[in-house]
């Protein structure tokens, strides 16, 4: 399929959009009111920090809202304003964040269901508005909206449309994508669905794996049952991983993609020699910005003396995940919530240790003076990281 032509076609199309429709500043306002905070502003103000009784709350310099995620939620606001009457859709969350999307199911904006593992897009008609989130949507739903004759609104943020453009490169030459991500990941579905061949990679041990492999070989069927729903449909690892570009998620540990990226050059030059190693890789610096202004400010709070971190955002946040695992690399107490609602009553939380399931803990602020850690994903608002701040201060009597 010529995913590009069909890009180029939709974007031409007078049913698709994606610069708003003229109604920011009012827009901008409403979201100012519900998801800024003074709180926040005072303490960014302060060099970060801020001391109440025997709390200190030390804030990464980068956290919180990207420029991504203002815009998507932005235009959200602005189709419900421009479309008052119409139903509106979303493909999937606007962004990995409960209370944002919580907002736009009060304002009557519908998320498609699914129906066992596949969404359902039976319920949408000709004439819905349908809106893209900021991670995208795979080439087979935006095709199927376009046939269905709905309006979309592209709200996809152009960090992953530049991962989407390099995999286009990646196809042209005949090259395998080689993904850096989470296969499940939206964003990562999206991304696959404009390649020709591909294969989803989770980390730098599956990575090595792929890597050996392609040196020396192995178990064909122990290499597909082992990436199983991860590569395109007929993926040979015999014949498909000779020429390979290497593209990632744009939310995945910023040093882990660059590891990945190096590893696959070194092997294939080592393979067929650094003459013809042009000819058989391919690479391209699709790191978003704003994941990895936020990995960096995480390094540099992590070595400030902490006595415990809160990393705040959604369960199913990709980059808050990795902001959690640089904590616990530096064995500090990490909690990862979604909302303060999971602290309390008393000194009681609820919170999601890495790769296991909620757990609560009791008497998880230590008593005495305390440094507190603060960090937020991309998806996460200030007014959500102030009521957290709010809580720890009301557990410590302050």
């Amino acid at each position: 399929m010529d995913t590009k032509a069909f890009k180029r076609s939709l974007h031409h199309s007078e049913n698709y959009h994606r610069r708003g429709f003229g109604h920011q500043a009012e827009v901008i306002e409403v979201l100012n009111t519900e998801y800024q905070s003074s709180l926040i502003g005072e303490i960014r103000n302060n060099n970060y920090q801020l001391r109440r009784g025997d709390v200190t709350i030390r804030l990464a310099e980068a956290f919180g809202f990207c420029w991504g995620v203002e815009r998507a939620v932005a235009m959200a606001y602005e189709t419900r304003r421009h479309f008052p009457t119409e139903r509106i859709w979303i493909t999937n969350e606007i962004i990995h964040n409960p209370s944002v999307n919580q907002r736009l199911r009060e304002m009557e904006v519908n998320f498609i269901p699914f129906a066992g593992s596949k969404k359902d897009f039976s319920i949408v008609g000709q004439g819905d508005v349908v809106i893209l989130p900021a991670f995208g949507a795979s080439v087979q739903e935006m095709q199927l909206l376009d046939h269905l004759g709905c309006t979309i609104v592209d709200t996809t943020c152009p960090w992953v449309s530049k991962v989407w453009n390099s995999v286009e490169k990646h196809k042209r030459r005949n090259h395998t994508s080689v993904i850096h991500g989470k296969y499940n990941h939206e964003e990562t579905v999206a991304t696959s669905s404009f390649a020709d061949k591909y294969l989803v990679v989770l980390n730098l041990s599956q990575a090595e794996y792929v890597c050996n492999y392609i040196l020396q070989g192995g178990n064909r069927e122990e290499f597909l049952n082992k990436f199983k729903n991860a590569y395109s449909q007929g993926f040979d690892p015999d014949l498909d991983l000779e020429c390979i570009g290497v593209a990632n998620q744009t939310t995945m540990l910023k040093s882990e993609t660059e590891q990945i990226g190096k590893l696959f050059e070194h092997t294939l030059m080592q393979k067929y020699g650094p003459i013809e190693l042009n000819q058989h890789f391919m690479s391209f610096n699709t790191i978003c910005d704003a994941t990895q202004e936020r990995q960096d400010a995480m390094f540099e709070l992590v070595k400030e003396p902490l006595s415990l971190m809160v990393v705040i955002g959604g369960y199913n946040s990709s980059n808050t995940t990795h902001l959690q695992e640089i904590a616990i690399d530096y064995a500090i107490p990490s909690y990862h919530i979604d909302s303060d609602s999971r602290i309390g009553p008393g000194n009681r939380l609820v919170h999601k240790p890495l790769g296991k399931d909620l757990e609560t803990i009791e008497e998880w602020l230590p008593s005495g003076p305390i440094v507190v850690g603060i960090t937020s994903g991309a998806s996460t608002p200030d007014k959500v990281v102030e009521k957290v701040i709010e809580e720890i201060f009301a557990i410590k009597g302050v």
